[in-house]
């Protein structure tokens, strides 16, 4: 189960639906508005009350809530306007909607309600739907458990292939996915094989399955990590992923839409952190303060980081006042240092969401990108060195005082880059927390205090 953020509108699609919709609103032409709501599909409706006003959101809200579409609308909204939706429906109303809701989608909406709304829905519930949401709920939400949906089809392992297709065309409308059959055998429904609809459709009716299914089946437990089963998904090109307890008893299945919103969920995170904008993926819903409090922590390491880099500069006073130029190259060597860093550091938190990193391979990921900022930092070094020969007569010096410190700077940001998010992951730390203000605010320091020593060294200062 899974409520994530829903695709974008292409091209002038979103605009003219969007229009329209406002349009007959202020028309008052509830009529025409419900024929046209009514043809389009309900994440394109979603996708419009972002751009709507919460008065808009409101009038067209309560048109919808009038006919069967209203579930499958809820389901495709952001969380954020979900919540002020429905905070003023009656648990009775979300009772009913609830019931007509796929399983996985009611248990992400009473999740996602505060805790006294959710509970008095749960009340008016009929007590079957009531009892397979609550199993949904007491998993994680970001495990194999909290994003299954119960609706799959599964048959007992001595049945013939004839009995099998009878019962998928019986049972059709009720399963989320009739592209796999999942084999089972004993009371306990314990999984033993896989069969797809094609397979089950080219062998005779005579067979029993269990002699036509696939017994290497893969499947996660309720308590896998969403990323994790993200990554066999896209492994293997599955459409679904059997969920089995600990006994391997089937008890769901995790669906291909299902992961393509964890992906995207999971990249959104991971470069809303790498940004420093926290991690909330609804942040451009959010109003201006509350916006600014989730922004506000990550800039106040900046600032400290900020703090850090002015008071080195000051113990080197006396050296800067000598040589007036230093300062003319130090956002230079600052800069670079920051952005080689973050770069080394982005690359290597995607690898690792990807599978690309080897984390038994940590030093080699490591002193591949200590190469490539050596091989950078000694063309940039030699670039810069020559401006700053070339510039400033006095001191003779300088230039090799700007290499060296491009060089060294860069060098030492690339492997740092590559090292923190690494280490980060090996103490089961999130590591896009490692980049954006952390390596920029790091390498701040490290590069100015670096480029002084450099200077007072070879300068004789």
């Amino acid at each position: 189960m899974r409520k994530g953020q829903k695709r974008e509108l292409i091209g002038n699609e979103g605009r003219v639906i969007l229009e329209t919709i406002r349009r007959l609103n202020r028309r008052h032409a509830v009529d025409h508005l419900l024929k046209m709501l009514k043809k389009t599909h309900p994440a394109d409706i979603a996708w419009t009350f972002r751009h709507l006003t919460p008065a808009e959101r409101r009038s067209i809200f309560n048109i919808i809530a009038q006919t069967d579409m209203v579930g499958d609308f809820i389901s495709e909204l952001d969380e954020s306007i979900m919540l002020e939706l429905v905070s003023e429906l009656t648990p009775q109303y979300m009772a009913a909607i609830v019931k007509e809701m796929d399983k996985d989608d009611a248990a992400d909406l009473l999740e996602a309600l505060p805790e006294e709304i959710a509970n008095d829905i749960r009340q008016v519930m009929g007590k079957a739907d009531r009892e397979e949401v609550d199993a949904l709920l007491k998993y994680d939400s970001e495990t194999a458990g909290g994003l299954m949906s119960p609706d799959f089809m599964a048959f007992d392992e001595d049945m013939t292939v004839d009995e099998a297709i009878k019962n998928v065309q019986e049972r059709s409308e009720e399963s989320e996915t009739s592209f796999y059959l999942y084999i089972t055998h004993g009371q306990e429904q314990q999984l033993s094989g896989v069969l797809s609809l094609r397979e089950l459709l080219l062998h005779p009716p005579y067979r029993q399955l269990k002699n036509v299914m696939n017994p290497s089946v893969i499947a996660v437990s309720t308590t896998t990590p969403q990323h994790e089963v993200a990554h066999l998904v896209s492994q293997y090109n599955f459409l679904a992923l059997p969920v089995v307890d600990s006994s391997y008893k089937l008890l769901g299945i995790v669906t291909v839409d299902d992961i393509i919103d964890v992906i995207r969920d999971e990249a959104t995170e991971d470069f809303l952190q790498m940004a420093g904008a926290g991690k909330d993926q609804e942040i451009l819903l959010k109003p201006v303060l509350a916006n600014a409090r989730t922004r506000a922590p990550w800039l106040f390491a900046t600032l400290l980081g900020g703090v850090a880099a002015a008071v080195i500069i000051t113990l080197f006073e006396d050296e800067l006042s000598q040589v007036l130029a230093l300062a003319a190259f130090m956002p230079v060597v600052a800069g670079m240092g920051g952005n080689i860093g973050t770069q080394s550091s982005t690359i290597v938190v995607r690898g690792i969401a990807t599978g690309r990193v080897n984390m038994e391979a940590l030093f080699r990921v490591i002193f591949k990108e200590m190469r490539v900022g050596m091989i950078l930092g000694t063309v940039y070094g030699i670039f810069l060195g020559i401006l700053a020969w070339l510039g400033y007569a006095e001191p003779a010096l300088l230039g090799l005082v700007i290499a060296i410190s491009i060089f060294l700077v860069m060098t030492l940001a690339a492997s740092i880059g590559a090292g923190i998010p690494l280490i980060l992951r090996r103490l089961n730390v999130d590591a896009a927390v490692a980049t954006g203000p952390f390596i920029t605010t790091t390498m701040d320091i490290v590069g100015v205090t670096g480029y002084f020593v450099i200077a007072k060294v070879l300068l004789g200062l």
